[in-house]
């Protein structure tokens, strides 16, 4: 159905062709459920080293679980609560490079060494946070972290459904 030319070349390039992809998935798509399901899959078949990419969605003061792809994931996390309800709360991207040394790290998959939460704000409104887990230590950087900010933003307002 899609194909994508996503390159292999520098971190750069590679964010700049997942935005292409992710806005060509989501452009027309108003279904807020359908289109993270669709970014949980398109990072996870094109970032490497990941064990789990998906959505936590605000929803009554707390994350629950969205779309996502990997093992079975904790349901629901307090805000403020790991690494992810520290990004909901403080609505700042959060880059763990180990995460057994993050204060109250939530394990939903022993096998995570590190993390990258991005916080989604639209209009001023949480909407939720993307979260990538790798197997790897240290395996996100500041050009992960800023190519996943520049997806969640062109997402966030096609997740208001």
């Amino acid at each position: 159905m899609y194909q994508f030319d996503i390159s292999t070349g520098t971190k750069s390039d590679l964010y700049r062709d997942l935005i292409a992809a992710l806005d060509a998935l989501t452009a027309q798509e108003p279904d807020p459920i359908a289109n993270m399901a669709n970014a949980a899959a398109l990072i996870w078949e094109y970032l490497p080293d990941l064990n789990w990419a998906g959505f936590y969605r605000a929803i009554d003061g707390e994350l629950v679980l969205g779309p996502f792809q990997g093992k079975v994931a904790c349901i629901r996390i307090a805000m403020g609560k790991g690494v992810c309800g520290t990004a909901a709360q403080t609505r700042e991207t959060q880059l763990v490079e180990d995460v057994h040394a993050f204060p109250g790290h939530i394990a939903c998959d022993a096998a995570s060494r590190s993390e990258l939460v991005v916080p989604i704000v639209h209009q001023g409104e949480l909407i939720g946070v993307l979260d990538l887990d790798s197997p790897e230590a240290a395996r996100f950087d500041a050009g992960d972290a800023a190519g996943c900010e520049a997806l969640m933003a062109l997402l966030a307002p096609r997740l208001q459904g």
